[in-house]
């Protein structure tokens, strides 16, 4: 059965924008407001210039017509201005207009009143006097749609958020400034073709209505190029050859027949056509050069990222008539289905699993470079290959990035709202549906980060609707395979899904992750996690009141506004029981965030390790996983590996642990240590060591073995754990993988019950199963103090970063391990340094042990103030030294 999420929209912003001012929507901002940019859109064929930003007035304030509204030197006064992309509310907080929205029940004190009618959005851009040049408005992602004027005409009316508008304005614009406005539509996701938030978050009050994507002004002369794209076939598994196949459509603008060239260059590899066109036609132009040994785009942590340029150029009567620029990567995706019918991937003929997360963007779709790149950054560190993005379609600038930083990506439509009620669809919102999958098509297609296309989420399409989006794609050329659902659904063209979507989404005990079922590591699993992820006292201070953090830790009943709408998920209940069973209960807010984050880091580490070891089983084995969610849009308390503000818990050291390329683990079905290896190449002279100890670090067993791990995600077993005798009821095992020069490399620590958690399976529902008794790590809570020493210094670098090295030690002569070891840069004001990136963290040290972690961040995070190191741990008093 597929999830019933509980349909719900929902919001978030970044606090540090954010300017305390009086509730409201319409009014004049107080004091002087810079005036909106103006695009200047060059005198040359081929120039393009993105409107440079807005002024954005309600409609229940403005009398005026589009007309007016739309003519140069329209005054616009006490209109907002905002940036280039830009939602309504996302420009009201750019204006002071609110409290931050993060922060408690703030979101709440905006009234969605406000945002019931449409609001216009005013821009100007200017051009020069050369004749002979086309100019063609460029735009999609206007939510939920817009009438649009130039100049005082209207020129398009564009409904939904994805399919491409280009009207040819050419015959009103006129040398200097020149005027667009759109009235844009509210938004309503349940009856528009648009995007929602579902039950991740609190949803904003405009529903995210406005322009969320770049509008451009585009000039071309007689002869335009338009649809350039590459398809590349890589041969396999010599990878020394790629056929391409370059196409590019030229359209003659003129009134009279034109014989254009057409030239262009693929790397080092040139080519041209001549053509002849009648007025107004349009020809598509076909190219097939052969590149002999590429660089091909890997992965990260399979290979390097290399890219090229495409790079076209039209030219009629000896001058130049456009230009057209896309880039690629050749590399090769093949995915197919198992024996046991589950769907798999190929890279470049080698096999992958699919290690992902749920992506969410800004809650209010507001874009900032840097914060998405500290995320793509964030996903590497965590040892993860691929991104799921359902609905919420980001801009090009996501998928550029993910192109660098080598990370794979899923987009597909959304769950839960209009793209899911096909039966209720018109023949109008068919043709919305499949201009926006045509649309979407020619925009991802060259990305050799993306590698499928899911049409249907939790279902698939109705026949109709899959054939109406498999003809867009396949109009587009798109070279890499069609899903029709992240659930187990099928479909007449497309097939089986070969996913699943069986959950869970809120706490499930470490061993449900080993049982082959439901959620547990076999198959294609789309979307699933042990749910709740509250994050670092640094941050809960941030998001939430001193009387919700009271609430937060003494009453699991509490609706929680930070977690979701849905009555479903509204409260931490079942994580708050589950907690308490097995850890005890908290005695204070900080007891519970650090019981938290030890549950937490349990919950995800299992299940990466699960899927990890499972991957090479001959039956029924485990293909990929993509955890709910990666990141969350808003200052969340559940489905995100890393917070808001980019803090790390124990629920991103948890995946960073289970996802090291190379690493031992522990089983918790069969009590197997196995390593897994990612990497490609086979490791040989491996020594695993297994350690267990009570938790005042007595040794009760250990054992070390030799083995050689085969590549590709291949496995071997090391070591079965026996039964101990005179356990306690908690222990802990410590497991250390060296290489054949004796160097550790992976270290993996496991705190563990002689009593387990027993699963209801009976009782499973579409979200969780009971556990009906839970494993004892009460004893956790006696463990000795253990001494600690910590030193630190930094050192900055002229690229803008500082690096600071930790040394922790264990001083300490008896047996007792410091234990899950937290390290913190931070400011002189005691705030986290954020974002960070450690060589590691969360660690645990045994006497005489000692540790050098490394973290790097930018200086500018500082704010001006000295280096300090915060370190806490599990029995060891929280410290701070200079750093």
């Amino acid at each position: 059965m597929p999830r019933r999420r509980t349909r719900i929209l929902l919001c978030s912003i970044w606090a540090s924008t954010l300017v305390t001012a009086v509730c409201g929507v319409a009014g004049t901002a107080s004091g002087r407001t810079p005036p909106a940019g103006v695009a200047i859109v060059a005198d040359a064929p081929g120039s393009v210039a993105a409107l440079a930003g807005y002024r954005i007035q309600s409609s229940a304030k403005v009398t005026d017509s589009g007309a007016a509204i739309s003519k140069p030197g329209y005054a616009a006064s006490g209109w907002y201005p905002t940036g280039p992309r830009s939602t309504v509310v996302a420009g009201l907080l750019q204006n002071g207009k609110y409290s931050d929205p993060f922060y408690s029940t703030n979101l709440k004190s905006i009234s969605p009143n406000d945002f019931t009618v449409p609001w216009w959005y005013r821009s100007d851009f200017k051009v020069g006097s050369e004749s002979g040049l086309h100019t063609f408005l460029d735009f999609s992602g206007v939510i939920s749609g817009a009438d649009v004027w130039v100049n005082g005409t209207k020129v398009t009316t564009s409904t939904g958020a994805y399919p491409r508008q280009q009207p040819d304005i050419t015959a009103l614009v006129h040398p200097g400034t020149n005027s667009v406005a759109f009235s844009v539509r509210p938004n309503d996701p349940d009856k528009d073709l648009t995007t929602g938030w579902i039950d991740w978050v609190q949803t904003p009050p405009d529903n995210n209505m406005g322009i969320f994507r770049d509008v451009f002004v585009r000039r071309s002369g007689s002869v335009a190029l338009t649809n350039a794209h590459v398809t590349t076939k890589l041969s396999l598994p010599a990878l020394n050859k790629a056929d391409l196949t370059v196409k590019v459509d030229a359209r003659n603008d003129s009134g009279g027949p034109v014989t254009a060239t057409v030239a262009g260059t693929a790397g080092s590899l040139s080519f041209s056509q001549k053509v002849t066109l009648a007025a107004h036609r349009t020809k598509t132009l076909t190219f097939t050069p052969s590149m002999w040994n590429p660089k091909v785009w890997w992965p990260y942590g399979m290979g390097g990222q290399p890219l090229y340029d495409l790079k076209l150029t039209a030219s009629a009567g000896g001058r130049v008539t456009d230009t057209a620029h896309e880039r690629f990567g050749v590399r090769d995706v093949k995915s197919s289905l198992n024996a046991d019918g589950a769907r798999t991937y190929k890279i470049n003929g080698r096999p992958l699993l699919i290690r992902g997360g749920g992506w969410s963007p800004d809650v209010f779709l507001r874009p900032d470079r840097k914060y998405l790149e500290d995320r793509l950054r964030y996903t590497r560190d965590l040892g993860l290959n691929t991104i799921r993005l359902e609905g919420h379609l980001e801009p090009d600038d996501f998928f550029d990035l993910a192109d660098e930083y080598g990370i794979l990506t899923l987009p597909g439509w959304e769950c839960c709202d209009k793209w899911q009620s096909l039966d209720d669809w018109t023949s109008a919102d068919h043709a919305v549906a499949k201009a926006s999958m045509a649309a979407e098509a020619a925009r991802l297609r060259d990305h050799p980060s993306v590698i499928s296309f899911l049409i249907g989420s939790d279902e698939a399409p109705t026949t109709q609707v899959e054939k109406e989006y498999v003809d867009a794609l396949t109009a587009a050329d798109w070279p890499d395979p069609i899903v029709p659902a992240a659930s187990d659904a099928s479909a007449p063209i497309t097939g089986s899904s070969g996913m699943k979507m069986t959950g869970p989404y809120d706490w499930v005990p470490p061993n449900y992750w080993y049982n082959k079922r439901e959620g547990g590591a076999y198959g294609f699993n789309s979307e699933t996690s042990a749910g709740p992820d509250v994050p670092t006292l640094d941050t809960l201070h941030r998001m939430m009141s001193p009387g919700e953090l009271d609430s937060l830790w003494q009453d699991p009943n509490a609706k929680q506004y930070h977690r979701s709408p849905s009555d479903t998920f509204g409260t931490l209940k079942i994580f708050d029981d589950a907690m308490t069973g097995r850890y005890g209960k908290s005695s204070s807010l900080d007891d519970y965030v650090r019981k938290a984050q030890l549950a937490q880091y349990e919950a995800v580490r299992a299940q990466f390790e699960a899927y990890g070891r499972n991957f090479t089983d001959a039956s029924n084995p485990s293909t990929g996983v993509v955890y709910w969610m990666l990141n969350s849009g808003w200052t969340s308390l559940h489905w995100q590996l890393f917070d808001r503000y980019l803090d790390q818990g124990g629920s991103y050291y948890g995946a960073r642990e289970a996802n090291r390329p190379l690493h031992v683990q522990y089983s918790y079905d069969d009590k197997s240590v196995v390593v897994v290896n990612s990497g490609h190449a086979a490791a040989s002279k491996l020594t695993v060591k297994a350690d267990v100890y009570t938790v005042d670090g007595t040794s009760k067993y250990s054992r070390t073995a030799t083995v050689s791990a085969p590549g590709d995600g291949g496995r071997s077993t090391a070591v079965t754990m026996p039964s101990i005798g005179g356990l306690p009821s908690t222990y802990l095992l410590r497991l250390t993988l060296s290489d054949a020069k004796g160097t550790e490399v992976d270290r993996n620590v496991y705190w563990l019950s002689t009593k387990n958690d027993v699963i209801d399976w009976a009782n499973n529902d579409w979200y969780y199963v009971p556990t009906s008794s839970y494993a004892d790590l009460s004893g956790l809570s006696g463990m000795p103090e253990a001494p600690l020493s910590a030193t630190a210094s930094s050192r900055t670098g002229s690229d803008g970063t500082t690096t600071t090295t930790v040394t922790l030690k264990n001083t300490g002569t008896g047996k007792v391990p410091a234990f899950y070891l937290d390290t913190h840069v931070v400011d002189s004001a005691g705030k986290p340094v954020l974002p960070i990136q450690w060589s590691d963290n969360a660690i645990s040290l045994w006497p005489g042990e000692s540790k050098t972690l490394t973290s790097t961040y930018r200086t500018s995070a500082l704010h001006g103030s000295a280096v300090s190191v915060r370190v806490s741990g599990w029995n060891v008093p929280t410290r701070t030294v200079r750093g």
